[in-house]
């Protein structure tokens, strides 16, 4: 009897070392992982600082033997003809190509998600389907389309491009998370006389903060970095926004590394700011609505 009462008590003393080890391994192997994505934005930042002739003679992971850095690199991008235009043309077609698609997409997905109406499944299959197209096949008849109408080079037109695009996501994501949401409290405020416009605009909607926030910093991240879209309908050198302005420079300065370095991590540190500014809603809308209780 002793030596069975042994035997059964060995696995409830390693379960715990078995859990712990699993976990030591499971931070291992994302902290790998983190080092292995933040090297070349690492590798990026130091050669922004570095000169001209450090960046030509040696790597970026020789930097500090010796220290050589200069702020030189930032005064001539932002110095640069046409760049400060070209960021306040970035926050012109970000901000709208943002808002518009959480305003229009909620909407959708509050429909889908609540709404009963002939076609819906239909509906939400055919947006599904639209996730896959890929852009580059729709820009030639787009692109004629906002010729007959005179949008072509206007920011209208390229907010109604990246409201379109952003839309099939938006709607696949905020559905998602809409149909997650107790459907008791839903049909409580309908019992109390609340019609859907008041329950999606006092309920939904502040419940669904954080779905929104991870959405609004997805497209904001997309059209912030977008190059294409941006080439091909904002022709006039007045109205294009950042990443055009860089791509420029790249064919100005075939060889120039430290001013291209600049000029890209200036570019990608607006994203970084929204992010770190809404990244406690960000993991919270992407799981939340993935599994239903």
């Amino acid at each position: 009897m002793t030596a069975i009462t042994t035997s059964k008590s060995i696995p409830q003393v390693n379960k715990p070392r078995l859990r712990l080890s699993s976990r030591w391994l499971i931070h291992v192997t994302l902290f790998i992982l983190a080092i292995i994505w933040l090297t070349p934005s690492v590798g990026l930042l130091i050669t922004s600082f570095r000169p001209r002739e450090a960046i030509a003679s040696s790597g970026w992971w020789t930097a500090f033997s010796p220290a050589r850095f200069t702020f030189e690199n930032y005064a001539l991008v932002l110095n640069a003809q046409g760049m400060g235009d070209s960021f306040l043309n970035s926050f012109k077609i970000t901000l709208p190509s943002t808002f518009l698609p959480l305003f229009f997409a909620s909407i959708a997905a509050y429909a889908l998600a609540w709404v009963r109406f002939r076609g819906r499944n239909v509906l939400q299959l055919l947006i599904l389907a639209l996730l896959v197209v890929p852009i580059q096949t729709t820009l030639v008849p787009v692109l004629q389309f906002f010729n007959q109408f005179r949008l072509t080079g206007t920011y209208i037109g390229i907010w109604i491009a990246h409201t379109a695009y952003g839309m099939p996501f938006s709607i696949f994501l905020l559905t998602n998370f809409f149909s997650s949401l107790p459907r008791e409290l839903l049909e409580s405020a309908k019992i109390d006389g609340a019609n859907e416009w008041v329950i999606f605009a006092r309920i939904v909607i502040p419940l669904s903060v954080p779905a929104l926030a991870s959405l609004a910093i997805f497209q904001f991240t997309w059209v912030w970095n977008d190059l294409l879209i941006a080439l091909i309908f904002m022709s006039d050198p007045a109205t294009q926004p950042v990443t055009v302005r860089i791509q420029a420079l790249l064919g100005t300065y075939a060889t120039e590394w430290h001013i291209m370095s600049a000029a890209a991590f200036i570019s990608m540190s607006v994203p970084l700011l929204v992010f770190f500014a809404l990244q406690r809603y960000f993991v919270t809308g992407l799981t939340a609505g993935a599994v239903k209780s």
